[in-house]
């Protein structure tokens, strides 16, 4: 009997389809059980097939994608990894997407998808050995509730800085957080692991259902109460300090620990620049991106959070952040807001 990961493939390029089978059946422990070229046949594939996880194209034809998800997880929910194409439309619909149950999602090149499609299989594997750990409950498919807490008089908060690392799952998890956050909020910095576009649109989403004003961030931009930047795709994002004024730079510099933007070039610079200053949260995601910047930030005076596992999506570099002693607290999602704020009290 084989231990290897059961994969589907749902798009509606028949290329794509044949890339993606060619490429991910490379890696040894993966096997691609199928491939359908729409929801109807997808369907019946993984009643016959009982993959263990789907790949998932945004734009599909007789049923769009988000309405096949939702049924999906409200009948047969298991992990799906959506394939998106970097068009602003492919990223809003990833995004509702994540919020309706896919546990993560790789970006499918509009240009030249034949060659560059090779380029994102080694992502997608790794992605798909990951979520095939995921048990998914069918409890996703419910519309979040989002509870914002009571405005409350803040504390000394010109000058603190918090900084929130996340990856896979990251999205709505980072919606839960931000949600409760209230107006009057310190500046906080946020890096997700996302391709560039998706980062502007995810702003602009969380900014609609939020007290404080979030955006993506733009190089020179100063920080201040009630406003969260999010690290632009494929930029880092790091904390400077000008006497009293805080301010970011977003640069490309090589990717770190695979990753640009990545959460351990932001909390090494906030350990820098805020020291004890500065809260550090650490969330939901795969490998330990991060880890050692929450470690520093922790060293430096910071405050630190790690989410617990039951909460995770995938406890990756939570896990890793705690096994180095670096999160002063261990938290489940809904607590993270509150943690935050009775660091400021």
């Amino acid at each position: 009997m084989s231990n290897k990961i059961k994969v589907l493939i749902v798009d509606d390029s028949a290329v794509v389809r044949k890339i993606l089978s060619t490429g991910l059946s490379k890696d040894p422990n993966i096997e691609v059980v199928g491939a359908a070229p729409d929801p109807f046949v997808a369907r019946d594939k993984i009643v016959a097939l009982k993959p263990d996880v789907v790949t998932l194209d945004v734009e599909m034809p007789r049923m769009d994608g988000i309405s096949f998800l939702q049924r999906l997880m409200a009948y047969y929910p298991l992990p799906v990894i959506m394939v998106s194409s970097l068009t602003q439309a492919g990223c809003e619909t990833t995004l509702k997407a994540l919020e309706v149950g896919a546990v993560d999602f790789v970006a499918k090149p509009t240009l030249d998808v034949s060659n560059s499609l090779n380029e994102v299989i080694d992502v997608l594997a790794e992605k798909i050995k990951e979520s095939a750990k995921i048990k998914i409950q069918k409890k996703l498919v419910k519309k979040t509730e989002i509870k914002r807490v009571q405005t409350q008089a803040l504390i000394k908060t010109t000058h603190k800085i918090v900084a929130i690392g996340a990856s896979t799952g990251g999205t709505e998890a980072l919606k839960e957080v931000l949600t409760q956050m209230p107006p009057n909020s310190p500046g906080i910095l946020i890096v997700q692991h996302m391709p560039k576009l998706f980062t502007k649109a995810f702003a602009d989403r969380l900014n609609s259902l939020c007290s404080i004003r979030i955006s993506e961030a733009k190089d020179g931009e100063s920080i201040v109460p009630g406003i969260a930047l999010i690290a632009p795709g494929d930029y880092h994002m790091e904390l400077r300090r000008s006497g009293a004024r805080y301010y970011v730079t977003t640069t490309q510099e090589p990717p770190v620990r695979r990753h640009r933007p990545s959460v351990e070039v932001l909390f090494e610079s906030v350990a820098k620049y805020a020291g004890a200053n500065a809260i550090g949260v650490i969330m939901t995601g795969m490998g330990d991106d991060g880890a050692h910047g929450l470690l520093k930030m922790k060293e430096a005076g910071a405050n630190t959070i790690a989410q617990d596992e039951e909460s995770c999506v995938v406890f990756g570099m939570p896990k890793e952040a705690i096994k180095l002693g670096a999160a002063e607290k261990i938290v489940p999602l809904d607590k993270i807001p509150s943690a935050i704020l009775s660091f400021l009290n």
